[in-house]
């Protein structure tokens, strides 16, 4: 792992780090905060996703999470949202695919499959990673997300519901298998079988049999993205009748942008940390 900057904020460091990817086969960049609190001892873990065309560096300079999480103790870690380089596939002229574009899946279809695996990255190694290079309490993770990133955070949650004490999430893309920016992108990626998109669907996993114990979506009304990309009704029906305690947030007048995420940034960190038993 390499150091790229760090800077003193609230009385922890905000980090911003590399390293060489196995998984996507290319050099990754993360940010990571590091509470106050960790002198003292490991600290609960945040994972934040972010969304199309984001990288690491978008929620960290506009997410406003840091004085609370420094408050609250909590390490907010933010991977980013693909590989990078300029021997990785990509679809310059389409914001929806390839560079800025993972969608949190591991692709199976050529030429993607060597470096789209950002579901394992995000999983398995840059867990190991931080477990390894930063005093985290990694039996205590909360993970949540921004439109695609929403989505990774309730797909990711629902596939492991043992490693994560809580989930949220900021305007999700909750059916990506129907929805007009994501299914294309998970054809190119997994193929035309659509069974195999399931896996990477919160609304399919929950019908499939997937759970956890509650969820948290914000959605802004404004939000140009609502009614062709995102459709959280459509995820507050499948958890009906299952079990899972979904609270649907529809804040009025709010578009898709970090006006939003910041708006309510708090909100969703005093979520994590009650569940996470922060400090």
């Amino acid at each position: 792992m390499k150091t790229v900057s760090t800077a003193k904020s609230h009385g922890g460091v905000q980090g911003v780090y590399s390293h060489a990817s196995e998984e996507c086969a290319c050099d990754m960049t993360f940010a990571v905060f590091v509470p106050p609190q960790a002198k003292d001892g490991p600290c609960p873990v945040l994972w934040y996703l972010s969304g199309l065309t984001c990288t690491h560096a978008n929620v960290m300079d506009k997410g406003e999470y840091r004085r609370l999480a420094a408050d609250l103790g909590l390490i907010v870690v933010c991977p980013d949202t693909s590989p990078r380089g300029e021997d990785v596939p990509d679809e310059p002229d389409n914001w929806q695919f390839g560079k800025g574009a993972g969608f949190y899946v591991d692709a199976t279809q050529a030429p993607f499959a060597k470096n789209y695996r950002m579901y394992s990255y995000v999983t398995r190694e840059l867990p190991a990673l931080i477990a390894k290079e930063f005093p985290a309490d990694m039996a205590r993770q909360g993970i949540f997300g921004h439109s695609m990133g929403g989505h990774g955070a309730l797909t990711i949650a629902l596939r492991h519901p043992d490693r994560f004490r809580s989930v949220s999430a900021f305007a999700p893309i909750v059916q990506p298998s129907t929805a007009g920016w994501s299914k294309p992108a998970l054809e190119k990626y997994l193929g035309p079988d659509e069974a195999a998109w399931r896996a990477y669907d919160a609304c399919a996993l929950v019908e499939d049999g997937a759970r956890f114990p509650e969820f948290l979506i914000d959605q802004g009304t404004a939000d140009g993205f609502l009614d062709e990309g995102l459709r959280p009704w459509l995820f507050e029906d499948a958890c009906k009748g299952t079990g899972i305690a979904l609270t649907l947030a529809m804040r009025e007048g709010y578009d898709h942008s970090y006006f939003f995420i910041s708006t309510f940034m708090h909100d969703h960190l005093r979520w994590h940390a009650q569940r996470l038993g922060a400090r």
